[in-house]
This record gives structure tokens, C-alpha cells and sequence, in this order.
């Protein structure tokens, strides 16, 4: 089984994208399953073939000991990790080549706690992969796209796996700005320039030095374009999730 693990700021349309990646797959006769790590989700798109609420129960962790919202998901993913083997038996019985894996609506209850990792590994050993979701409300400034690009590296670098950039929510852009996040994500250069043009002074030189470095390291990648309701760009998701996973065919 080829893990997918999607992660992204809360409302770039993770189960959205979950549900359509899963049918752009099976239109291609692979099989495909979905694991829900919300706890704390009232609603999904889809039916989960495996879903952490079966496990951990939300509402009974907030009651029982006294926390607010925000603790009480960080209690139920802290949970999660005592059910990983269950969760992932499930699977095994169902025996998909893929899973793609809809992480917590708060990206920083997965991508920046130690259960994150340990559900991951649990999962898939060391052999996944991760997709990292953009919103396309990211576009209004170049500092913006920035702040999301850094996001992004800190995923790739805490997780080490080979990892897929998308922008979500095209079909809501104006063409201009679309233009603009395809030419600030193809040539780094104008990306720098554009943010110098916001502020220039003595304490944006820091920034930009940073900015510079991780653009040469190759932080920038390739930005897939994704709209989960015209399926804009899921060929090109699934071709990538193919390389990293399988060569480039379907097996």
C-alpha cells in the first residue's frame, strides 16, 4: 500500500481534494482507499474506509477532562496513536495500492507534534508520501505566497518524505491573479523582486536573505494547480503521486 498523507492550512479543502484524487484513481481501475485523522470533523465529504472517530472519541475527551476545543483535538490525536495498528489492519484487509490519508483540519496537530509522525510511520514505515495544500487566498501579495512556501518546507523538512505542492480553489481565482501564482511559482526571481517591492528596508534584508537561500536550496518545487470541483489539475496529482510511488505507471 502507497500512503498519501494530505496536510494544509485549515480550509484549503483537504477532504475535498481527498474525495476527488480518490475518483480520479479509480477511474483509472486502481483501487483506492480513504482514512479520516480529523477527531474532531462533523461532516466529510466521503465515507471513510478507516476513520480515527471510530477510535477516539472528541466530545468524550473534552468532557471528561475539562478542555477547551483546541485541547481537546490535541488530546485526541495524542490519542490516535494507540490505535494505529487497528486503523491500519483495516486497510490491509481492504488491500488498496493507494491511501490517501485527510489529516486534521489544523495542520499544526499533526505536522508539528510527535503523534504526527509516529501515526505516519505507524502507518507506512518510512515509504510515503505528502501533499501539501495551498489555498489560493495565499495570491493577494507576494509576502503572502511567502508565508505559504515556508509552511510547505517546514512539512517537507519535518517529515522527509517525497512531498507534492498544490494550490487548491483555482476555479474561485480571477485569471490575473492565476497568472500571477503561475509565474511567482515558476521563476523565483520575480517572486523576490515583487516581495522587495512591498518594503524595502532594513528589516526586510533578513527576510530576504532567508527567502534567497531556501529558493536556491530548491524549496520553491513545482506547484500542481488543483480544483477538486472541475478536477483542474488531479491528472497531473495523480502523475506525480505515480513517479514518487510506482515509477510512473499504474501497476
Amino acid at each position: 500500500m502507497n500512503y498519501i498523507f494530505l496536510m494544509g492550512t485549515a480550509g484549503s479543502g483537504k477532504s475535498a481534494i481527498a474525495l476527488a484524487l480518490s475518483e480520479r484513481i479509480k477511474s483509472s481501475d486502481v483501487d483506492v482507499a480513504l482514512l479520516n485523522l480529523d477527531p474532531g470533523v462533523r461532516w466529510l465529504p466521503y465515507a471513510p474506509d478507516s476513520d480515527i472517530r471510530d477510535y477516539v472519541n472528541y466530545a468524550q475527551l473534552a468532557e471528561e477532562y475539562k478542555l477547551g476545543p483546541n485541547g481537546a483535538l490535541v488530546a485526541s490525536v495524542d490519542a490516535a496513536v494507540g490505535h494505529v495498528s487497528e486503523m491500519k489492519a483495516e486497510l490491509e484487509r481492504l488491500a488498496p495500492e493507494f491511501v490517501i490519508v485527510d489529516t486534521p483540519g489544523q495542520m499544526e496537530l499533526f505536522a508539528y507534534r510527535d503523534a504526527g509522525m509516529l501515526i505516519a510511520t505507524g502507518l507506512a514505515g518510512d515509504d510515503f508520501s505528502t501533499v501539501f495544500l495551498a489555498d489560493s487566498v495565499f495570491l493577494n501579495r507576494a509576502s503572502d505566497f511567502i508565508s505559504i512556501l515556508l509552511l510547505s518546507y517546514s512539512v517537507q523538512a519535518r517529515f522527509r518524505a517525497p512531498q507534492i505542492n498544490c494550490l487548491s480553489k483555482i476555479d474561485l481565482l480571477p485569471k490575473d491573479l492565476l497568472e500571477r501564482a503561475i509565474m511567482w511559482s515558476s521563476d523565483p526571481d520575480t517572486l523576490i523582486n515583487e516581495f522587495i517591492s512591498q518594503r524595502s528596508d532594513e528589516k526586510m534584508e533578513l527576510s530576504i536573505r532567508l527567502l534567497e537561500s531556501m529558493l536556491d536550496s530548491g524549496a520553491l518545487g513545482e506547484f500542481i494547480f488543483t480544483s477538486s470541483n472541475t478536477g483542474e489539475g488531479l491528472d497531473d496529482l495523480y502523475a506525480q503521486i505515480q513517479r514518487i510511488h510506482s515509477g510512473g505507471e499504474d501497476r
